[in-house]
């Protein structure tokens, strides 16, 4: 079943539940009515709360995390500022963790490798047929990567891949920090972050132990690894937006970055909503850590957006 994104960001208001139904009342409204708009907790996947003034009751909050919701809560930028994700009862967790920490180097490094190489492939299929030529050098550089991308091929495709869009955008420059265009990129990350971090903790695995990020401050370094080939479904969305004249997160903005999250992927010979083909790519991921297979099966978009 594809789980739902909720958004409050619109107006303020008091989540509450009610017989294992999530219940959004209007913060001003006082006394829930008939109309207080409702959801069963299990179809919920994200929630993702970006007014200030919202209220919770701890019982709203522990029924989604039970259901194995995500919860985001964005601050003053409206970008993502924090994630609750649900503590795993994964029959295997032990198992699974210990199959994380036993990775050998070597493996590892293959499966960067396939990671980067997934990325860049997904950068240019972006660029789409709007610039060819620049395609078709990320898909050579993408050819280049060796096992733990030694020769940083990543980084020379990412210089290519954002000088087009310079092109573009002569006024834009890549800056993660940026309260300008960049928050549309940012929010979108962000999202997709979530999304990974709780396929992840659904299957029993630890976020904290990546494949190539190790930042010791970072909680969520196997999500940053697998989210790097869905950057450029952001990148995509967020071009089409900027085209339309979106410069800064509004409703409408936000709501067309969170679509990405029912987005049709090709997962191996699976073709479905994004949100359910990650867990189909942590579980490639599970069977190379058991040693059971050597490939990862990770999104890739059905058709470049244009």
């Amino acid at each position: 079943m594809i789980k739902r994104t909720i958004e409050i960001s619109q107006r303020p208001a008091h989540v509450g539940v009610r017989l294992d139904q999530l219940r959004l009342e209007r913060a001003e409204d006082g006394e829930p009515n008939a109309d207080t708009p409702s959801i069963p907790c299990e179809d919920i996947g994200v929630l993702l709360v970006d007014h200030p003034s919202t209220t919770y009751t701890h019982a709203a909050l522990t029924r989604l995390l039970e259901h194995g919701a995500a919860v985001v809560l964005c601050g003053r930028n409206h970008l993502p500022a924090g994630l609750l994700l649900p503590v795993g009862e994964h029959t295997e967790i032990v198992w699974r963790v210990n199959d994380q920490l036993a990775l050998t180097k070597p493996r590892r490094k293959q499966l960067w490798q396939q990671i980067v190489v997934a990325k860049i492939t997904a950068q240019a299929t972006a660029l789409g047929g709007d610039h060819p030529d620049a395609a078709r050098r990320l898909r050579s550089l993408a050819r280049r990567v060796r096992s733990g991308d030694p020769d940083n091929v990543e980084a020379t495709a990412a210089r290519a891949y954002w000088a087009v869009w310079r092109r573009e955008m002569p006024a834009f420059r890549r800056d993660p920090d940026a309260c300008d265009a960049n928050a549309l990129l940012n929010y979108g990350y962000a999202v997709m972050r979530a999304a990974v971090a709780r396929a992840l903790v659904a299957a029993g695995l630890l976020p904290v132990l990546g494949l190539k990020h190790t930042n010791r401050s970072n909680a969520f370094c196997l999500a940053d690894d697998l989210v790097e080939p869905l950057r450029p479904l952001v990148d995509t969305r967020a071009r089409i937006l900027w085209r339309q004249g979106a410069t800064e997160l509004d409703q409408p903005t936000k709501a067309a970055l969170l679509e990405l999250l029912t987005a049709t992927v090709n997962v191996g010979d699976q073709t479905g909503p994004l949100m359910v083909g990650l867990h189909r790519t942590v579980g490639s991921l599970i069977r190379c850590y058991q040693g059971k297979g050597k490939r990862l099966l990770l999104p890739v978009a059905v058709e470049a957006e244009s």
